[in-house]
């Protein structure tokens, strides 16, 4: 696996997913990485393809206990204060397994900045490459400002928003924004049927009181 230096949203947009698998932030369903398929699922789903697993391995029990450890240092790096703690940690993912950064061509011929996998470097250990190297990108690029907690009152999601305009405020926002927009709708529906002069129930019929 050769990770483009470039491309840190590849990085850092899986740095985002692993850490939200975690059963801190989704308390509703869990571990979401609950076995060896369920990390192969993960992979497959952010085109990652190890050079761990090549050949047909699938990952083992000891591949998903690995990434689980791993899962909370990605988590240790989004909640730091500093640049610096994040440069420091960062760069010792990247330290694990990668290799340059060094000059390979593309698919298109073309000379690019890639950093490659020292050969024999676990699947934990190829992850930590690819995210370290994306949160680099991402601290340089954007600055430590999109390093960010999930706005959700009820999730302690986080992620790393890579997005152009820079301003998402949720770690998935198809779940956690949804969930607040439905909690407006029914409390702005509740608070109409509160208003003075709203019938609250059915009345008395005259003569029945």
């Amino acid at each position: 696996m050769k990770i483009p230096f470039s491309d840190y949203k590849l990085g850092a947009g899986v740095a985002t997913d692993l850490v939200n698998t975690s059963p801190v932030v989704r308390t509703a369903l869990g571990e979401i990485l609950t076995g060896p398929a369920a990390l192969a699922r993960f992979l497959a789903e952010h085109d990652v393809r190890p050079d761990a697993l090549a050949d047909g391995r699938r990952p083992d029990d000891a591949d998903l206990e690995a990434v689980r450890v791993l899962r909370g240092e990605i988590r240790a790096i989004l909640e730091a204060g500093a640049e610096e703690q994040v440069v420091e940690a960062a760069s010792a993912l990247v330290a694990r397994g990668g290799i340059g950064p060094s000059l390979y061509r593309d698919a298109g011929g073309r000379w690019q900045w890639y950093v490659a996998i020292s050969p024999g470097t676990s699947v934990a250990d190829e992850l930590a490459v690819l995210m370290g190297t994306g949160l680099l990108g991402a601290l340089r690029t954007l600055s430590h400002d999109r390093f960010r907690r999930c706005a959700s009152p009820v999730c302690e999601g986080m992620f790393v928003d890579t997005s152009k305009a820079g301003r998402r405020r949720y770690c998935m926002p198809e779940v956690c924004g949804n969930r607040l927009n439905v909690a407006s709708h029914r409390a702005r529906k509740l608070e109409s049927t509160r208003r003075p002069g709203r019938q609250e129930g059915p009345s008395t019929p005259p003569g029945e009181d």
